[in-house]
């Protein structure tokens, strides 16, 4: 088992903490490479087929980019804090509406990626919060090289709505754990929520 699978047994052996679910937050700046780890984390947590994953860009919308908070507590958090399967529609950031309801099941471990997943309004509902370590900076910078000079204008807007909700509603002062991507694989140090324990496990 790598150090990705042991981190990952840890995180499925933590009481649940929304209903059935162990509800598992991977927060950080737009473009610090949060999908991409929450995706290779679905796999390891899942065991033998990769955990549900959440993405708040399926929540948010042009006009309300963090404001779908209290679509996430209705369709997501107040079915699963039941035992009982959430049923959310996902925002076509094209066609700018809502699409089909989603299933999602309230499985042993869910993920909740994006910008604000370890917002004030969640952490309750959460069994552990990871913080993907990069600065803003360079995050935005990853960002828009990803997405080219036809997003700049939605780039400019979002960066400023960024600046202004982790100036009011911060994640990282109550992450379990910061995680930094490396050449290869993942860092992962305890965060200034964590409790002590082995402080630096490279994957």
């Amino acid at each position: 088992m790598d150090d990705l699978d042991r981190q990952a047994a840890r995180l499925r052996s933590l009481a649940p903490s929304c209903g059935p679910v162990r509800l598992i937050a991977v927060d950080g700046h737009a473009g610090s490479g949060k999908s991409t780890f929450a995706t290779r984390l679905a796999a390891a947590v899942g065991g033998g087929e990769p955990a549900p994953v959440v993405h708040l860009d399926d929540l948010a919308t042009h006009e309300e980019l963090f404001a779908w908070t209290g679509r996430m507590l209705a369709e997501v958090i107040a079915p699963l804090s039941k035992g009982r399967a959430a049923l959310y529609h996902p925002y076509d950031w094209n066609l700018r509406a809502f699409g089909a309801a989603r299933r999602l099941e309230a499985s042993p471990v869910v993920l909740v990626e994006g910008v604000g997943a370890g917002r004030r309004a969640l952490r309750p509902h959460l069994a552990w919060l990871l913080w993907m370590e990069r600065g803003a900076e360079e995050s935005w910078a990853r960002g828009r090289a990803r997405d080219g000079a036809a997003l700049s204008d939605f780039w400019d807007e979002w960066t400023a709505a960024e600046t202004r909700h982790f100036s009011t509603d911060p994640s990282r002062p109550f992450a379990d754990t910061v995680v930094r991507e490396c050449r290869e694989g993942y860092e992962w140090c305890r965060g200034p929520a964590g409790t002590p324990r082995s402080n630096r496990v490279i994957t």
